[in-house]
């Protein structure tokens, strides 16, 4: 039964950068603050502020009216409801012998409220009247004993004019905060991303000469941290690279010794065994070096791969005199990356060397995927079970059923190739070939 995580669906609709969510956490508070306070104005303190509005022009309405029925018709009832109007800053009107008609409508629910429990208090009794808006004027007549009481009274008397204002002024401090805080925030999340770009580039192989470390304290420290690693890491391939260098100067020196010492004895078969051994002997040197070696100190390069895919198969294609129609290359143009490029033709001369090793068909495919750029070896040899596919990358490691991928070398060719292809930031898979042997996959980051 399908159950509805609501906190797994929320994380999941969540920014997954830093500066989205930090932005998310600034912003979420302020809009949370802002909508109590707009609950607390227009709930509260609107509404009181609109009743205490009502009251006082209902009770301006009613002193009008009281003031109209004490006093008789004639000049002196006029002054006073003048003076009272224009006191007050109201209109007002007189229709003798008029009945308001019924039903009695109102614009303002408010007025009507206030009204309708001004006059029970001041004259004991329910008095008709009617309200209705016109612009910014609203219109309130009046039932009297003479007609009709006509009163013309501003808008803003009646609702707030500065609500609008209100509005206006928390949306634009919301704005402003919002642009304040993407401002820091960018400047804060930037360092991070620049250092997450350095680590990314120096995990695939490629220089980052100009990286600082700059932005917060905590920042600062871990850009720093890395560049300790980082320069870590190269002394030591340095280093071993160096001590290697003077192993194989010592080692390859007796071996000369020997190759020239044999070239100086008749020819016999202990003597061209002794050759054999020793030329196995360079060659198994040659790989642990390579192996020890990695990347050899090369550095990473702007490089067509449908090149060095070519070159590498033309290369394992002699060295195992492959004649034509065994191997295959199809590659894609136009696909650049920066690597290292004899690395990585070393990487691909590997795996295509044992594809020819093995298979009496090979096909060599260089393509796009998405954001990754792979090359795929065929062959239509034995293959090796899945189970033992991992086993087969073991470095000094040899296959003993099945398809043995070193048989002949050292056990370091698919050691040396992953150890490439992973210091490219990539990785090389094993898996069932469509021509019914085995696929070596390099997989490189773009």
């Amino acid at each position: 039964m399908f159950r509805l995580h609501p906190f797994r669906t929320l994380k999941r609709a969540l920014p997954r950068g830093l500066f989205g969510r930090s932005l998310i956490i600034i912003v979420t508070p302020v809009v949370i603050l802002q909508g109590i306070v707009t609950y607390i104005f227009f709930e509260r303190h609107y509404d009181v502020m609109l009743a205490r509005m009502g009251r006082g022009a209902a009770a301006d309405v009613v002193f009008l009216t009281n003031l109209e029925e004490k006093y008789p018709p004639g000049p002196e009832r006029q002054v006073l409801l003048g003076m009272a109007a224009r006191d007050l800053g109201y209109r007002v009107s007189i229709q003798p012998g008029q009945h308001l008609d019924r039903p009695f409508r109102h614009a303002n629910p408010n007025l009507k409220d206030a009204m309708t429990a001004m006059f029970e208090w001041q004259l004991g009794q329910a008095r008709p009247f009617t309200s209705r808006n016109r612009g910014s004027f609203v219109d309130i007549s009046v039932q009297v004993k003479d007609g009709v009481l006509q009163l013309t009274i501003p808008r803003q008397r009646l609702v707030a004019s500065n609500v609008d204002v209100f509005i206006l002024w928390m949306v634009g401090s919301s704005l402003v905060l919002l642009g304040v805080a993407i401002l820091f925030l960018r400047n804060q999340v930037r360092p991070i991303e620049r250092l997450a770009v350095a680590a990314e580039s120096f995990g695939k192989g490629r220089a980052v000469p100009d990286f600082k470390p700059y932005g917060a304290s905590e920042v600062r420290r871990a850009a720093q941290a890395f560049i300790t690693m980082r320069e870590r890491i190269e002394r030591y391939v340095t280093q071993r690279t160096e001590m290697l260098a003077g192993v194989s100067h010592d080692l390859k020196t007796p071996l000369t010794r020997f190759k020239l010492e044999l070239a100086m004895m008749d020819d016999s078969a202990d003597v061209r065994a002794l050759r054999q051994d020793i030329s196995e002997m360079e060659h198994m040197l040659d790989e642990y070096l390579d192996f020890a070696r990695g990347e050899g100190g090369e550095d990473a390069q702007s490089t067509d791969l449908a090149g060095v895919v070519s070159e590498a198969a033309a290369a394992a294609a002699r060295a195992k005199g492959a004649g034509e129609g065994r191997l295959k290359v199809a590659t894609e143009s136009g696909i650049v990356l920066s690597v290292r490029r004899h690395a990585l033709k070393r990487c691909a001369t590997n795996l295509i060397d044992n594809a020819l090793k093995h298979g009496r068909h090979v096909d060599v495919a260089l393509k796009r995927n998405g954001q990754h750029v792979e090359i795929l070896v065929d062959d239509d040899g034995p293959g090796i079970p899945e189970s033992r596919r991992e086993e087969a990358f073991r470095p000094f490691h040899r296959l003993d059923e099945g398809r043995n991928l070193q048989s002949g070398g050292s056990g370091l060719g698919l050691a040396i190739a992953r150890d490439i292809a992973r210091a490219h930031g990539g990785e090389i898979t094993l898996g069932q070939s469509e021509m019914g042997g085995l696929r070596a996959a390099i997989r490189l980051p773009v």
